[in-house]
């Protein structure tokens, strides 16, 4: 009132224009205009008369339309129109239109909207936000827990609660667990979506590494594992703003019910298995959802049933497989590694870095997207290796075996079979003797078998058994040498000489 006192005295006393009384009072200059209209009408006069020293007075004189009477007119049921509003395609208009329909005298639609946004801040900070039915889930896990004993060790373990609310019913889904891990995570969301019956479209995480892989406000990066489950169910993640607990605040204040409602209440019970947790929290979590709401008058299951279930997308036929994903780069023996056993891949792929999907009984490696090996789970130091992986040279080094290369030296001859066996016994792995027997029946195809065969006799005989000896018995054509009797040397007749009969 004293601005507008002020604006009276430069206009009516000095005659100032517009524009300079708006500078001078530091105004809009539609304001003053609204004002030295007001005034104009009001045919006043400088000095104001007594009469309109109260300001009470000279506000009713100026703006006379806001102290009409208000009309008596009916009130629209915010509650249900809040309900309503959840619903696809609802809008404010439409149920204004329906208000109106109802009630000719009623609200103006700017009217009717100010009432309604009066009636939403008497809610919580959750309740007005405004979710379609079926649109969004929030999930995170509580901060407090219970404590589980284990009776054979002592060891004492923190039991927190996962939970998964729907955005226009706030249903909710609640199961104890041990951990935040990721099997954990994907498991919890698979049998939350098997409890409502359906999938929302959006599902609304923290930032925890078993959800985004990468924060970011604008691109944040998601667990591959995750995307994967949402694939597979068909809803998108839109993980919350770093520090913006308002992005999922629906779920915020579902972990405040659940520890008031749950978790207080078996305070002072004392468990020794996951199991007997959960066998208790069921029957809370029934109540939970069972329990009407203050302001809405309906419970979530009430809720749930008019809303949600109907809006909710079908779950798919097989609930989803868990799966790890990592990458790695192959090696320059064309496999990968995952859980310390190594996994063939196309040998065309050696130096190049893949994606490698494991589950409890299959393995993948994907390229770009696509497939390009898959092997059955496996452990131990003996590598998975198919065939088809291999260069060509590789696949027939893996072919040979011992009795293979028995084979190969028997068609040569007794003599070339007995030599590659010895050469085998001697190492201590047989493959190490493979080479050496491999060059040995090699060398028919430049002496022919029958050379060959005596050479094998005559290195046997000598216990010459290599590679090396039977070249040099072929290269000096010793194997036609015929075998000289060896001439024992006399030996005196004495008790202490045991010649050689005692030896065998």
């Amino acid at each position: 009132m004293r601005k507008l006192r002020e604006i009276l005295r430069l206009h009516l006393e000095m005659g100032l224009t517009g524009r300079a009384i708006a500078r001078s009072c530091g105004l809009s200059p539609s304001t003053v205009s609204d004002y030295l209209g007001r005034i104009k009408l009001a045919r006043l006069s400088w000095p104001l008369p007594a009469e309109l020293d109260d300001d009470a007075a000279l506000t009713q004189l100026l703006f006379p339309d806001e102290h009409k009477p208000k009309l008596n007119r009916p009130e629209p049921d915010f509650a249900r129109i809040h309900e309503e509003l959840r619903r696809k395609h609802v809008t404010k208009q439409l149920l204004w239109q329906e208000y109106r329909e109802q009630h000719p005298d009623g609200y103006q639609y700017s009217q009717f909207c100010e009432h309604y946004a009066r009636w939403c801040a008497q809610l919580s900070v959750t309740m007005r936000q405004t979710h379609r039915a079926g649109e969004k889930g929030f999930v995170d896990f509580s901060g407090d827990g219970l404590e589980l004993v284990v009776p054979e060790t002592g060891e004492r373990k923190k039991v927190k609660l996962f939970l998964f609310v729907l955005g226009a019913s706030s249903y909710t889904y609640v199961e104890p667990v041990l951990g935040e891990d990721l099997a954990t995570w994907v498991g919890c969301h698979s049998r939350a979506l098997e409890y409502f019956g359906g999938v929302p479209q959006v599902v609304v995480p923290d930032n925890l590494k078993a959800a985004v892989q990468r924060p970011d406000r604008y691109e944040p990066e998601l667990n591959p594992t995750y995307a994967e489950l949402a694939r597979h169910y068909g809803f998108a993640v839109v993980p919350a703003r770093v520090r913006k607990p308002r992005d999922k605040a629906k779920v915020e204040a579902a972990v405040l019910l659940a520890e008031r409602w749950i978790l207080a209440v078996l305070r002072h019970q004392r468990f020794s298995t996951l199991q007997q947790v959960r066998e208790a929290v069921r029957p809370l979590l029934e109540k939970l959802n069972e329990r009407p709401m203050r302001k809405l008058g309906k419970s979530r299951r009430q809720l749930f049933e008019e809303l949600d279930r109907p809006a909710l997308k079908p779950l798919p036929a097989e609930r989803y497989e868990l799966a790890w994903w990592k990458k790695a780069r192959v090696n320059i023996d064309y496999h990968i590694e995952l859980d310390e056993h190594l996994y063939s891949v196309p040998y065309q792929l050696v130096g190049k870095q893949v994606e490698v999907r494991a589950t409890t009984t299959c393995v993948e490696v994907f390229l770009a997207g696509r497939r390009v090996a898959s092997h059955p789970r496996a452990s131990g130091p003996r590598p998975t290796t198919l065939p088809e992986h291999m260069p060509s040279s590789h696949r027939a080094h893996a072919q040979w075996t011992p009795s293979r290369i028995l084979e190969w030296a028997a068609k040569v001859g007794p003599s070339t079979a007995a030599l590659a066996e010895e050469l085998m016994r001697r190492r201590k792995h047989p493959e190490q003797g493979f080479r050496a027997c491999l060059g040995i029946i090699r060398l028919k195809e430049t002496y022919g078998p029958e050379r060959l065969e005596r050479a094998c006799a005559r290195a046997l005989r000598h216990r010459a058994c290599s590679y090396g000896s039977v070249a040099a018995i072929l290269r000096n054509k010793l194997e036609a040498v015929e075998p000289v009797a060896e001439e024992r040397p006399a030996l005196p007749v004495h008790e202490n000489i045991r010649g050689p009969d005692y030896y065998h």
